[in-house]
C-alpha cells in the first residue's frame, strides 16, 4: 500500500506543470540567454560544471554535457529539477523564472547535451 501511495504522489508531482512546449531554434536561443544569466556561474559557459561558483560547491555542479542527470533526462524531469532544485546540493530551484524561461533552459541544456 505504501508503494502504491508513493507511486501516486510521484506521478501527481508531474501534473503540477504544463505539458512541455515543442522545442524550436527560437526556444533554444532563448534558453541560452536565460542560461547565461542564471546558470553560468555554477555550470560554466559551456555546461561543463566549471563556473566560478561551481568550484566551491560540494557536490560539484553537474557537467550538463557528459554527466547523467540525477533526476531524469526527459524534458519534464529536467523542468522539474530546474523548478524545484535538488535537495542536499547547490542546485537551487528556479520557480521564480517564468514557465517559458524554464522550458527554454530545458531545451538549451538538451541541445548542448546532444552535441557531445
Amino acid at each position: 500500500m505504501k508503494k502504491f501511495i508513493a507511486g501516486i504522489l510521484f506521478i501527481s508531482s508531474f501534473s503540477l506543470f504544463a505539458a512541455p512546449p515543442v522545442s524550436s531554434p527560437d526556444l533554444i536561443k532563448k534558453g541560452e540567454i536565460v542560461y547565461k544569466s542564471n546558470c553560468i556561474a555554477c555550470h560554466g559557459p559551456t555546461g561543463l560544471g566549471d563556473g566560478p561558483l561551481g568550484k566551491v560547491l560540494k557536490p560539484s555542479p553537474r557537467n550538463l554535457v557528459k554527466d547523467p542527470f540525477k533526476q531524469g533526462t526527459k524534458p519534464e524531469e529536467i523542468f522539474r529539477t530546474i523548478t524545484k532544485g535538488i535537495s542536499g546540493t547547490g542546485m537551487a530551484g528556479y520557480a521564480h523564472l517564468s514557465e517559458k524561461d524554464r522550458w527554454a533552459i530545458v531545451y538549451f541544456i538538451l541541445s548542448i547535451k546532444n552535441k557531445k
